[in-house]
């Protein structure tokens, strides 16, 4: 067989932008997106994107160009993830809730050609360009209208979105990859840091990722999926392409709101949906809360999910499934895959089993727990702490202009992801921390999240994130940032919340400082942002006269 080599036949390039083009001719008369009164087919979305690619190449955007977006959940946004790279550009989505600053430093980093604002983010964006380095390219800026909010001036803009569309030509041949390693994704780490960086993902790692969370997640065709997951948000999970896949429905919303939720899932019948544990902790607690009259799937990623929140969840009627994946992976590539034997468990017990990260998904070659210091596996005893490591088609090529990062997280033929955990005897994943994030009290490394998931058990916490402050006697002790659920006809005390701790985990992992916060400071994803809260613990000073 030595003589069979590849063909053009048997090579063609991987990318998910020919979901679209099938999608079109499978379920061409199918509903593919619904917005308030607006509903598209699969034939006019792929008409769409279509004209938009046109448009774009007719005002000069290039190969390898990068397109920026600022937009929430709303059909544009959707519709992009495939006219973008038709075009052949880099698709850059950003994270509406970020400052003007960060903004412009996002657009001045990745070189950005051109970006499509939400008539919303308009001051927000125009802000952002006002201060670009006088040396800085403008990119060309599009105006994306919006019937359901107040007009705004389109003063600066080249364009409207709608203009693009309709000046476009439904016959384009958009541009196909020459290479799979091609770039076609630029996205910014999500703010839990203060320094973002630029991740690039090629066309064939978007592909994998897209068939994988399609397979893992066991999504039929046609299911009606409810886009509470933010798309600026790791592509929304590669879910854009994985709809198109197998022709879903779209259910657009431009804001989560619980009320809205729910009112959406019954008038649409939505049978899938995914969200940060945030959002089912929003559901859960929201005063409008109801059993669905049928079962929605929910995938929840982006944080350790309390296990007291997913027991919340379930009663309720939705099916959570647990994921894990990074900016880096472009989705989940670790799932808490389900074992029949655990529906015996009585319920608290599953959702504890179902708080783990899990297994890799399919599309993942190699995942595992490392030790610090040998670089060797770490023991599977469910207690040995490591940093997790991946290995495989859908891990990024690398964070864009910057060496340094890109050789601290690629080493031995791994990508180290930053994150602690330890592995379990079954050969299930269970995160405890990021690296950052252990507290060193007394020379025991102590996981934040594990006491995050004790406070998350009291009825009356809302929101829970443990960081360390400073402590003259243990060098650091767990300070807890406590927000309360509303209505308590008695709020709980510091000593009160301490004392719950103490009953329930080793002493010496009880928050010895407890402060309460209406709210605690969140990126747009749903992630606590503990770098605003360990500065405030570290301002505090330092802890006198602690003993355990």
């Amino acid at each position: 067989m030595e003589d069979l080599k590849p063909t053009i036949a048997s090579s063609a390039p991987l990318t998910p932008l020919g979901f679209l083009d099938r999608a079109a001719t499978v379920y061409g008369d199918c509903t593919s997106i619904i917005y308030n009164r607006t509903t598209f087919t699969w034939s006019q979305t792929h008409r769409r994107c279509l004209q938009l690619a046109s448009s774009l190449s007719s005002i000069g955007i290039r190969g390898g160009d990068v397109v920026s977006v600022v937009a929430p959940n709303i059909p544009a946004m959707y519709e992009l993830h495939f006219a973008v790279p038709f075009a052949g550009a880099v698709l850059n989505n950003i994270n509406t809730r970020l400052d003007a600053r960060t903004i412009s430093v996002i657009l001045r980093h990745g070189e950005s050609k051109l970006a499509f604002v939400d008539c919303v983010s308009r001051a927000l964006v125009l802000n952002a360009i006002s201060l670009l380095p006088p040396e800085t390219q403008r990119p060309i800026l599009i105006l994306i209208t919006d019937d359901s909010v107040e007009p705004t001036s389109s003063e600066g803009f080249f364009d409207t979105y709608e203009g693009l569309v309709a000046k476009g030509d439904p016959n384009f041949q958009w541009i196909r990859p020459k290479s799979e390693w091609e770039p076609m994704i630029l996205n910014y780490t999500s703010g839990t840091t203060s320094s973002p960086k630029g991740v690039v993902h090629c066309h064939r790692g978007t592909f994998v990722i897209a068939v994988d969370s399609l397979i893992d997640w066991a999504v039929p065709k046609r299911p009606v999926y409810l886009w509470t997951l933010n798309m600026f948000h790791v592509n929304g999970w590669s879910f854009p392409w994985g709809m198109a896949a197998i022709g879903g429905t779209n259910i657009c919303i431009r804001k989560f709101d619980a009320d809205t939720v729910f009112t959406l899932i019954e008038r649409h019948g939505v049978t899938h949906m995914c969200g940060a544990p945030v959002v089912l902790n929003m559901l859960t607690s929201s005063s409008t809360r109801r059993p669905l009259s049928r079962p929605v799937h929910v995938l929840t990623a982006g944080a350790p999910p309390p296990a007291a929140v997913l027991k919340r969840t379930e009663a309720l009627g939705f099916v959570v499934s647990h994921g894990y994946g990074l900016t880096e992976t472009g989705g989940v590539v670790v799932t808490c895959a389900w074992k029949p034997g655990w529906n015996l468990l009585p319920a608290t017990e599953r959702a504890r089993m179902k708080a783990r990260q899990g297994v890799r998904t399919i599309g993942l070659d190699e995942m595992d727990v490392l030790d610090p210091d040998s670089g060797k596996s770490a023991k599977r005893d469910g207690s040995t702490l490591g940093e997790v490591v991946l290995r495989g088609g859908c891990v990024m090529l690398g964070y864009l202009r910057d060496p340094e990062a890109n050789f601290k997280c690629f080493k031995n033929g791994w990508f180290y992801t930053g994150d602690v955990g330890v592995m379990h005897p079954d050969g299930y994943l269970e995160i405890k921390d990021r690296s950052k994030d252990v507290i060193i009290s007394g020379g025991e490394n102590l996981s934040s999240v594990e006491v995050e998931s004790v406070l998350y058990s009291n009825p009356a916490v809302n929101e829970a994130a443990v960081v360390a402050r400073p402590d003259e006697f243990w060098g650091e002790t767990p300070c807890a940032f406590v927000s309360l659920r509303e209505g308590l006809e008695k709020k709980p005390t510091e000593k009160e919340i301490m004392e719950y701790c103490r009953a329930r985990m080793p002493h010496f992992m009880v928050p010895k400082t407890v402060l309460f916060k209406e709210e605690l400071p969140k990126t747009s994803t749903g992630k606590i942002q503990k770098y605003v809260l360990r500065k405030e613990a570290k301002d505090m000073g330092s802890l006198k006269r602690s003993r355990l």
